[in-house]
């Protein structure tokens, strides 16, 4: 029997099926039981009820007469359902052969063909701190990175740097009306956030405080050399900040390019616009109307001349196509943005740029704290430094409870409590929202990261503990009934790859690393593994398979897999 189980099936009903459903179709409809005393997959027949005139029940007691057993243990009709129950000898022996032979490329796969794709993600502002509102969109796009080479793409990680725009002519404002030279040295992203929100704060009282900001941006448009000084000096600060926190994450770029790197590559945008009749006066401003597409107007530049985001956006979509000749770029921006992303591949097409389609939007949801959205403007932030230092104290003090004499137990705790919030982040479907409590997050208990690590690390001193290597070439067959949510599991990681590189959506591998660890530990709690008898090879064998999909699962979310903890 081979691993992928679900194909087997899905010939198994096509050669009684005739011509009634597509190969496709039947694969979309099967269904894995609620408990393995009902099969491990089922097909409903209720689709087949109306083309057929007969009863769903009918129909699943006829297919099963038709279908050949020979590759299951049994198939029974079970109400509308056909339920096939595979043969678990064969199975095991075929999933921890491949899955032990494989190693680290388990789940490999080339269906990207090494095609380049740019992966917009993280884009900090620079001269503010980075805060928890900057996770999501560094954690999501890196495990996509990762998720996407897995299966022979070749992404390329910018970081999207926010070096440019009015808030940097607001910031200078704020600087020279409130801040010290001193006061930056001391601190600088603290003071630099310090003086953004107190702008804010003063432009809700003094409006006019908005244009002098605008105004500074124009002259760093124009090349202005007090305004570029600080900005340089501003953008330098902030990326040394940002390094720290990358390098805690584990995470690199292979770019670095921000809205600065496009200043000069605007202008031939803007031509190419006009010079295609798409360019209009609007108020002042020129827009591209996008009315046909059901979209608000693209607004490219203001009255005073000053380019917008989408200005920026289009040259950096242009000079990455030409750059990388793309099979997919994908952008993880929060949901917030998703009209302006339609905007932007609306203009490109109207420009005659039809590989915009391969532009995808990735977009999530907020995190919140006790219920407020982060707002760096307003100054309810959470940074993003000081949650991992808390987490990673957290982990510290669990550690030393559950293994004091732990060699190295401060390696391990930074593990652990940086792998803990990155985790937590990814297990929510990215498109949901959710409110931040570290407490949740750093327990060794529960739908946690630190939960598969822990699961992990017992698997691993097992095989301590066994001082033997698993045989391949010896007995792989495994009876105990107790191991067959795992070996199905383990088989599963595959598919569960390709379902979340097709969904984009880190989540999927989250979930399964949870739904692993627990299979996993249900069948230690049940079985005695160091037993010496005709399947302790196997049963070895089936621990050494758990750690290296759960460390490859970990490792695709982007968090490390302790062997001690």
């Amino acid at each position: 029997m081979t691993l992928d189980i679900k194909s087997t099936i899905v010939n198994s009903l096509q050669s009684a099926l005739a011509d009634e459903l597509s190969a496709e179709q039947i694969m979309n409809l099967l269904e894995v039981p609620k408990t393995s005393k009902l099969g491990d997959y089922a097909f409903p027949t209720f689709i087949l009820a109306k083309s057929r005139h007969q009863a769903p029940q009918k129909i699943a007691a006829e297919l099963v007469e038709q279908i050949d057993k020979a590759p299951y243990e049994q198939i029974v009709a079970t109400g509308a359902y056909v339920n096939f129950f595979l043969d678990k000898g064969e199975f095991a022996e075929a999933t921890l052969q491949e899955v032990i032979s494989a190693g680290d490329h388990y789940g490999d796969d080339n269906i990207g063909q090494q095609g380049n794709v740019p992966i917009d993600m993280s884009s900090p502002n620079i001269a503010k701190p980075m805060s928890m509102g900057h996770l999501r969109s560094t954690v999501i796009g890196n495990s996509l990175a990762n998720i996407l080479a897995k299966i022979g793409y070749k992404p390329i990680k910018i970081n999207y740097l926010g070096d440019w725009g009015t808030q940097f002519g607001k910031l200078i404002v704020g600087y020279h009306k409130w801040g010290s030279e001193e006061e930056i040295k001391a601190d600088p992203i603290g003071n630099l956030l310090k003086y953004y929100v107190q702008f804010h704060e003063a432009a809700e009282e003094d409006p006019e405080l908005n244009d002098e900001g605008r105004a500074w941006f124009k002259k760093l448009e124009d090349g202005d050399p007090e305004a570029t000084h600080l900005w340089e000096w501003f953008r330098g600060l902030s990326l040394s900040e940002f390094q720290k926190i990358y390098d805690r994450l584990g995470i690199t770029f292979d770019s670095y390019n921000g809205e600065a790197y496009y200043n000069d590559k605007m202008d031939p945008v803007v031509d190419e616009l006009t010079e295609k009749g798409l360019l209009e006066m609007s108020q002042g401003a020129q827009i591209v109307d996008l009315t046909a597409e059901n979209l608000t107007p693209a607004l490219i530049k203001r009255t005073d001349g000053a380019t917008l985001y989408i200005t920026r956006d289009l040259a950096a979509a242009i000079d990455r196509y030409n750059q990388f000749h793309f099979v997919k770029s994908l952008y993880v921006v929060g949901s917030e943005q998703t009209e302006h992303f339609k905007q932007l591949k609306a203009v490109l097409k109207k420009m005659g740029d039809d590989w915009a389609d391969e532009i995808v939007h990735v977009p999530f949801g907020l995190i919140t704290k006790d219920g407020k959205k982060l707002s760096t403007r307003k100054g309810n932030v959470v940074l993003l430094d000081k949650v991992l230092d808390e987490a990673v104290g957290l982990a510290k003090e669990q550690i030393s409870a559950k293994n004091p004499d732990l060699a190295n137990a401060d390696q391990v705790a930074d593990q652990v409590g940086v792998g803990a919030v990155v985790f937590h982040d990814l297990k929510n479907d990215r498109m949901d929202s959710f409110d931040f409590s570290l407490g949740e997050v750093v327990r060794f208990e529960g739908e946690t990261g630190p939960y598969v690590q822990y699961s992990n690390a017992r698997a691993q001193s097992i095989l301590r503990k066994a001082q033997r290597e698993v045989d391949l070439n010896g007995q792989l067959t495994l009876a105990d009934p107790a191991a067959w949510d795992t070996l199905k599991a383990l088989a599963d990681f595959p598919a569960t790859i390709l379902r979340a590189a097709r969904e984009y959506e880190p989540s999927v591998i989250a979930k399964y690393a949870l739904r692993l660890a627990k299979t996993f530990n249900k069948y230690y709690a049940n079985s005695k593994i160091l037993v010496e008898d005709d399947e302790l090879n196997a049963r070895l064998a089936l621990v050494q398979a758990t750690s290296q999909v759960l460390t490859q699962a970990l490792s695709l979310l982007g968090v490390q897999a302790p062997t001690e903890m």
